[in-house]
């Protein structure tokens, strides 16, 4: 008997995997026909504003991409980084797209789509600073991110952290003396550099090499399959290409994606 039950989930699954439009009924969302997706809104360019106000960035592109491939309504909710879990837990959202790091520890909270986008830690320091390296962090102040990876990671390296909730705050604290150095997305310090204006540059090594995922309550099979298979059908027709290129200059696709832990 518990092995038929397990051939019915099996084909399931299977009808899920090749359904171009899965019922909403079906994705244990909050809000039937919308994609309540939590983004900070101030992390680019994975979310931002644009020039017209509207929301836009590496992570909206293709979380949006992702609704309408699923016959649903993109939701945007601002929250604040340090809130993300929390308020995935209390049933406020259906799913985290703002850019999380996949750990071990994240994932005995939540379960994660496949891997989106690859990318690691870098450190970012005024142009005149003597940190040139992970090994020069020791007793320097760095910022970084509250409950993030890169905040640990500072810590390991004997630093002092200072914590922020927003990116761009850790940039303009840098920019005013505050802090030595602060650690972020390899793609997000580029961005910066090349955006802000400001007199900053990135040490050579990298302090991580990660994949990012969309966390999402766990007990959602049907929700997470579906992301799963949007978000592969976007990969392999081009689109995904198409969105992230356009804004950042390259494909930042995981040639190897971290396959969902349920």
């Amino acid at each position: 008997m518990k092995f038929k039950a397990l051939i019915v989930a099996a084909a399931v699954f299977a009808g899920l995997a090749v359904t171009p439009n899965v019922n909403a009924a079906d994705l244990e969302l909050l809000q039937p026909g919308k994609l309540l997706a939590a983004t900070e809104g101030t992390f680019s360019p994975f979310s931002m504003r644009a020039p017209d106000g509207k929301l836009d960035g590496l992570e909206i592109r293709v979380m949006t991409e992702i609704a309408k491939r699923l016959n649903l309504e993109y939701t945007p909710v601002l929250i604040k980084w340090d809130s993300l879990l929390v308020g995935l837990e209390a049933n406020q959202f259906d799913v985290i797209s703002a850019s999380m790091d996949i750990t071990a520890a994240r994932q005995e909270k939540v379960t994660f789509a496949d891997g989106w986008l690859e990318s690691g830690g870098r450190i970012v320091v005024p142009k005149d600073s003597s940190i040139k390296s992970a090994a020069d962090l020791k007793g320097k102040t760095v910022g970084a991110l509250v409950s993030s990876t890169f905040a640990k990671i500072a810590e390991e390296h004997g630093a002092v952290v200072k914590g922020y909730k927003a990116e761009s705050d850790a940039m303009q604290d840098m920019a005013n003396g505050n802090i030595d150095a602060t650690i972020t997305d390899a793609i997000a310090g580029s961005w910066a550099i090349k955006n802000s204006g400001l007199p900053f540059a990135m040490t050579d090594d990298y302090v991580s090499h990660i994949q990012k995922g969309f966390a999402i309550k766990k007990g959602k099979p049907h929700l997470v399959a579906a992301i799963n298979k949007a978000l592969a059908d976007m990969v392999a027709d081009g689109t995904y290409a198409k969105l992230t290129t356009d804004l950042i200059g390259f494909n930042p696709a995981p040639k190897d994606p971290i396959k969902t832990i349920q």
